[in-house]
């Protein structure tokens, strides 16, 4: 078993494009709160909203932690645009 990660760390930017700005805005408020709370032991994330699209960076320790961030922010995102659905 290897004791350490080769990486140093690993940092991406994301950007997810919406159909129109409106959209992007309402999902943007929705989980905002949620990137702003997330613990962040061994990873950090933020959000800006850009028109129609939100740019979520993210910079972790190692692998496992941004595997962690990716899927936890589309989590929310996919938990907005679901709950944004139901009430159009």
């Amino acid at each position: 078993m290897i004791d350490e990660s080769p990486l140093e760390g690993v940092k991406s930017n994301i950007a997810v494009e919406f159909d129109n700005a409106d959209q992007a805005k309402i999902v943007y408020e929705s989980i905002l709160l949620e990137f702003e709370t997330a613990p962040d032991f061994r990873s950090s994330m933020t959000i800006e909203l850009d028109e129609s699209r939100i740019l979520i960076k993210i910079d972790a320790e190692d692998s496992t932690s941004f595997r962690a961030s990716v899927n936890s922010a589309i989590k929310w995102i996919n938990l907005a645009l679901e709950i944004n659905n139901l009430t159009n």
